[in-house]
């Protein structure tokens, strides 16, 4: 195990797992969907109606994620993670190596940088992709709407 591997680490197994349990609850708990659009109720909104507005709004979206366009971040969550680990990780490790016991600070440090890049990842996630919305804003204006923003 990578926790026996380091010397002067008082984590368990257990510990690091639970952790992690506790980064993933984090992660999921955060997640939310897009955004959509906003319409306004022009000459073509009222002609064909809140439900097909709201079909067509859908239609468009589609349209974006089958042409490979993300609608969030996503998938950012485990570099941000891993990229605040390894600062975590060598900062407190440098501080364990001055105090004398380097494995627990190195754990420690990564622990906390995985946490923290969680966060940030899940964070940047949530806002919708500024592709995937001129993507759609153009199908709805093509269609004949006016999108006034995204909530």
């Amino acid at each position: 195990m990578i926790m026996s591997a380091i010397p002067g680490s008082n984590f368990s197994r257990g510990s690091y797992l639970t952790l992690t349990a506790l980064a993933t609850v984090l992660v999921l708990g955060c997640s939310t969907p897009a955004s959509q659009p906003i319409l306004y109720p022009n000459t073509k909104y009222k002609t064909v109606g809140e439900a097909r507005a709201h079909a067509d709004i859908d239609q468009c979206m589609r349209m974006a994620t089958n042409q490979g366009v993300k609608t969030n971040a996503d998938g950012r969550i485990l570099e941000k993670s891993a990229s605040s680990a390894a600062v975590g990780a060598a900062s407190a490790g440098a501080w364990g190596i001055i105090r004398g016991d380097f494995g627990e600070h190195l754990l420690a440090g990564a622990a906390a940088g995985v946490a923290g890049g969680a966060v940030r990842g899940v964070l940047a996630s949530n806002r919708t992709n500024p592709v995937f919305i001129n993507f759609t804003q153009k199908c709805l204006r093509d269609k004949g709407y006016d999108i006034v923003g995204w909530q």
